[in-house]
């Protein structure tokens, strides 16, 4: 790969402008672009983002349409927003429900069968007894676990295969009855993909193509990979920090999962989009959908507590100082997009940013427009004196629904877990990923951010939790304002972060402690008989073939870690023989201990204690290779 030297883009801080008490004039053209360069520069420079892209249109006109960074480093070809393209990622959905919905219009689909009644070559597992429907996938509640790894996002364009044959050969395991939780699914989004495909007789993306990106006169935008050599010219190329150099990133394929995010397109493309989208599915003459049936497409349809935002069909709903706004944000490794359309406002905002760090300033554009032009006034709420007194039912350790449950993805989601902890302030802390926020009870179940002038500026801050309880009133989860297509579960301890890492990082100590102790007496061990030899031999395989997973598994990852979303490499495949071997080595230990106590081995009782912290060590060793599904070749 070309390795370029680091960008530089102007602006001196890398904090987001202050906002005053009175909202600005959005009309303002000039303004606005001041405001945005404002924000889109320092977080570009800092972030390392070396692209991107933010239009923006009011009452049917472009008030703002500009480019950032370069599409090109090497060439120094700066990004114009009307010519270079950018990865959506998964913004590309709308354009799947869009499809969906056409076909619903016309009668040839109904979004409350079966979707097996649109399948050809392969059903959906009958899980539970409730089918799943499109109105389930278009509220992202079908009940999937979540996947991906090795065949989601590919790099080389000879690794694709149908939409047909992807989806039945990555057919992920039902973890909930549809309806019940929302777990984002790009696996149900492409299956609604298929469904086009096979109703309509036409290939996913030369239907897309015919219905929806002609028709809006969208040219510079397809969901063709890889792209077509006219468009390719003009695509901003990945890259990714390493060792302070840019380093360019192949084009990512996405075709396995096309439907759900393999769209290609510029910023002014996009607006179009969303043109047609507020104009009640016309633009410039052309109507792609009736308007009752994008009415009907941005009216909530799931939502886990009415007090929140929820679903629309497809599109998710989100409350920024208020305001109602609908859309869809998407992120591939290397983009970050984000479209959100208020209809009342009659305002579209598309931003897409490059490189891994593009995630921050992509985050900061719609909210920061809405701090600045639409800023909401809003006393903090205060903490009931008594809270404390009902606190603990809600601490504990919760995960997302969106996670992989059958195979070893499960493992890479270990340390992802909300916490959520009382305080002495009558108040609970939720830490998340990129820091913690402290919310006040409001209502029963429901929580407001106690600060909200303090941003998370890049990931998850919800301005309300609704906590979600069983019939006997024990809580089970919580879900989060912005995040309608993801609720959380509430984890066993044997689940949680800590509890995993604590006795893992203990199993390691007790194991390296018995190699270093069996190595500096191993000449005194020497005298020992044969049957003290040998289970001091068992302990010592067992031992070292855990550390060597652990130590090994760490060098590995860190070696394929870029490759992994690509593809399984040879050399991980092969680190997970590992994990078999140790563990046949510790029912080998289990069986030796037995034979210890028994035979009254190892000299003294303290010696037989030590021998079996070893052996717990190992079985514990065991029971987390099982439970994460690194135990096998668990994958695919």
């Amino acid at each position: 790969m070309k390795r370029l030297t680091k960008m530089m883009l102007g602006g001196a801080s890398a904090c987001l402008l202050t906002i005053g008490s009175h909202a600005a004039d959005l009309g303002d053209p000039a303004a606005l672009e001041a405001y945005i360069d404002g924000i889109v520069a320092p977080l570009m420079k800092f972030e390392n983002s070396p692209s991107g892209t933010v239009a923006i249109s009011l009452d049917g006109e472009v008030i703002l349409a500009k480019g950032y960074g370069f599409e090109n480093l090497e060439n120094q070809v700066p990004v114009d927003p009307a010519r270079t393209l950018f990865r959506p990622g998964s913004v590309s959905k709308l354009f799947t429900w869009t499809a969906v919905m056409q076909l619903v219009e016309q009668g040839e689909l109904d979004l409350d069968t079966d979707v097996n009644t649109y399948l050809q070559s392969f059903r959906i597992k009958e899980t539970f007894d409730e089918p799943i429907t499109l109105r389930h996938i278009l509220t992202h509640t079908p009940g999937f676990e979540d996947g991906g790894l090795g065949y989601l996002i590919i790099d080389d364009p000879e690794k694709t295969i149908s939409l047909r044959e992807a989806m039945q050969r990555y057919q992920p395991e039902r973890v909930n009855p549809p309806g019940v939780q929302t777990a984002y699914s790009n696996y149900a989004t492409a299956l609604a993909g298929l469904i086009v495909e096979n109703v309509s007789g036409l290939p996913f993306n030369d239907y897309v193509q015919r219905n929806i990106l002609d028709p809006l006169g969208m040219s510079n935008s397809t969901f063709a990979e890889p792209l077509p050599a006219h468009l390719a010219e003009r695509m901003a190329t990945s890259y990714k920090v390493e060792a302070g150099a840019f380093d360019e990133k192949p084009f990512e394929i996405v075709a396995n999962f096309g439907p759900a995010g393999a769209l290609s397109a510029t910023a002014t493309d996009m607006l179009r989009f969303a043109q047609a989208i507020l104009n009640g599915g016309e633009l410039d003459g052309v109507r792609i959908l009736r308007a009752e049936t994008v009415e009907q497409m941005l009216t909530r349809n799931f939502t886990h507590d009415e007090r929140l935002s929820g679903m629309a069909l497809g599109f998710y709903e989100s409350d920024y100082n208020g305001s109602r706004v609908v859309g869809h944000g998407g992120d591939t490794q290397w983009f970050h997009s984000d479209l959100a359309i208020d209809l009342d406002k009659n305002l579209a905002i598309f931003a897409s940013f490059g490189g891994s760090g593009g995630r921050v300033p992509r985050s900061a554009i719609v909210g920061g427009i809405y701090d600045r032009y639409f800023p909401r006034s809003e006393e903090p709420p205060v903490p009931p004196d008594d809270f404390n007194e009902r606190a603990a039912r809600y601490a504990g350790t919760y995960a997302f629904w969106r996670g992989n449950f059958s195979k070893i993805e499960r493992a890479f989601g270990i340390a992802n877990a909300v916490q959520v902890a009382p305080t002495k302030d009558n108040t609970l802390i939720v830490a998340f990923a990129d820091g913690a926020k402290q919310y006040a009870e409001v209502e029963k179940n429901l929580f407001r951010e106690r600060n909200p002038g303090i941003s998370l500026v890049a990931g998850i801050s919800p301005r309300q939790i609704a906590f979600q309880e069983d019939d006997s009133g024990v809580i089970t989860g919580f879900v989060m304002d912005g995040l309608a297509f993801m609720s959380l579960r509430k984890l066993p301890f044997y689940a949680t972060p800590n509890f995993n890492f604590s006795l893992l990082g203990l199993a390691l100590l007790v194991m390296l402690g018995f190699v270093l102790r069996r190595y500096f007496q191993r000449r005194e061990i020497a005298g020992f008989d044969a049957a003290d030899r040998s289970a001091i031999r068992a302990a010592f395989i067992a031992s070292t073939a855990h550390l060597a997973v652990v130590v090994l598994g760490a060098v590995v990852i860190s070696t394929v870690m870029d490759n992994l979303i690509n593809g399984l490499p040879l050399l991980f495949k092969t680190w997970l023989v590992l994990p078999i071997i140790a563990t046949a080595a510790t029912l080998y230990l289990a069986y030796k201990m037995v034979v210890v106590w028994k035979g009254q081995l190892l000299t003294t009782v303290w010696a037989r204690i030590r021998y079996s912290i070893v052996t717990l060590a190992g079985l514990f060793m065991g029971w987390f290779y099982s439970y994460w599904n690194i135990l096998g070749f668990q994958y695919l």
